[in-house]
């Protein structure tokens, strides 16, 4: 179980995609994305494994929400430094959004 420790550690925030691309070096199908946080944390790198889901063009300006105080990881030269969240069931995914329009950058609590 995780205590209520564990999840103040995570950093949640609000985000807008402003770019996304097919990763080509990757070994599996997956976006590059760039997503804003607003002023206080800026602009950050993911990288997103959903391309089954969703069109590139599909996700440019869609509002997300992503761990942002992940440690970064490098996958085929990219270096990922947030996790956009989402729910999978069986053959549907669907990226978590904020059901009403939030500042970027708003934490999630």
């Amino acid at each position: 179980m995780a205590t209520i420790d564990d999840f103040q550690k995570l950093d949640i925030r609000v985000g807008k995609i402003i770019s996304a691309e097919i990763h080509e070096k990757a070994r599996k199908p997956m976006y590059k994305l760039k997503i804003d946080f607003g002023e206080e944390i800026g602009l950050k790198n993911a990288v997103a494994g959903i391309t089954e889901f969703y069109k590139a063009e599909d996700l440019v300006g869609k509002t997300v929400v992503a761990i942002v105080n992940l440690e970064p990881k490098t996958i085929a030269g990219f270096t990922s430094e947030c996790m956009t969240l989402g729910a999978l069931e069986g053959d549907k995914f669907a990226l978590l959004t904020p059901d009403k329009e939030v500042k970027l950058g708003s934490k999630i609590y």
